[in-house]
C-alpha cells in the first residue's frame, strides 16, 4: 500500500547520477522508480501515478521539457516536481519555472540538498498527493479519482465513497450495517440494506470492464464485505 506521498519518479540518462539521488531518497523513506529517458518516464507515470517527478532537463527520446509538458498540459495534472539541468543561466530557472515545475536544481547538486527540497514541497503540496494503492488500483480522495495502472474506473458518487470506505479498512469485513452508515451519514431513507447489495454489485461490474484488475472484493456470506488487500 502507498498512502500520502511516499513515490518518487526519477528522471535522469546519467545511471551513476540515478542511482545517487536513489539512494539519498530511498534512506529518506521514499520508495523510488526510475526512468532514463522520458518515453520510459511516460509509461511509467501513466502506470505508477507518482507523488512527485525529479527530472533531468536534457532526457534522449523525449525531453524533460516535453515530458513536463505532458504532464501538466494533457494529463492536467500537479504533481510536484524538481527540475535537474546543467543549464546556470537566468532564463533557463525561469523557463522551467514557468513551465510547471516547482523547483529547478542546478548540476552538480547535492543530493543531501535535493533531498530536503523535495522534503519541504512535500510539506506544502501534502493534501495534493494525499492516496491510497494497492496493485495498481489507486484512488485520490480530495480528487474524486480512480484509477487503475493508469486508466480511469469511473464512478458515481456513491461507488466512489464505497471504494474509498474499503480501502481505507482493508482486509475487515464491512457489515451492510456499517456500510449504510457510511454511505448513508444523516439517515436518507433507505428501503432495505439490499441497496447496499446493489452499489456493491454495479461496482463490482464497473471494475471487471478493467483489464487486468484482480478482484478486490469479497462477499462474506452472512456477515457483508470484505475489501481484499492484494499486494
Amino acid at each position: 500500500m502507498d498512502i500520502k506521498g511516499k513515490t518518487i519518479l526519477v528522471v535522469e540518462d546519467d545511471p551513476k547520477i540515478r542511482n545517487l539521488v536513489k539512494i539519498y531518497l530511498e534512506s529518506a523513506g521514499y520508495e523510488v522508480w526510475e526512468a532514463g529517458d522520458g518515453l520510459t518516464a511516460k509509461e511509467m507515470f501513466e502506470k505508477n501515478d507518482p507523488c512527485f517527478v525529479v527530472v533531468d532537463l536534457m532526457l534522449p527520446k523525449l525531453s524533460g521539457e516535453e515530458l513536463c509538458e505532458w504532464i501538466r498540459e494533457e494529463l492536467k495534472s500537479d504533481v510536484p516536481m524538481i527540475m535537474l539541468t546543467a543549464k546556470v543561466a537566468e532564463e533557463d530557472r525561469i523557463k522551467g519555472l514557468q513551465m510547471g515545475a516547482d523547483d529547478y536544481v542546478t548540476k552538480p547538486f547535492s543530493p543531501r540538498e535535493l533531498v530536503a527540497r523535495v522534503e519541504t514541497i512535500l510539506k506544502r503540496t501534502a493534501q495534493r498527493c494525499s492516496k491510497i494503492s494497492y496493485k495498481g488500483l489507486t484512488i485520490k480522495p480530495l480528487k474524486g479519482e480512480v484509477k487503475f495502472n493508469g486508466q480511469v474506473l469511473p464512478l458515481t458518487h456513491h461507488e466512489f465513497r464505497l471504494l474509498y470506505f474499503f480501502m481505507r479498512n482493508p482486509n475487515q469485513i464491512l457489515t451492510r450495517e456499517q456500510i449504510l452508515q457510511e454511505l448513508y451519514p444523516n439517515g436518507e431513507k433507505i428501503v432495505v440494506d439490499r441497496t447496499i447489495d446493489v452499489h456493491v454489485s454495479k461496482l463490482r461490474e464497473k471494475m471487471k470492464d478493467i483489464n487486468g484488475m484482480p478482484d478486490f472484493i469479497e462477499t462474506i456470506r452472512g456477515m457483508g464485505y470484505r475489501f481484499v488487500a492484494v499486494t
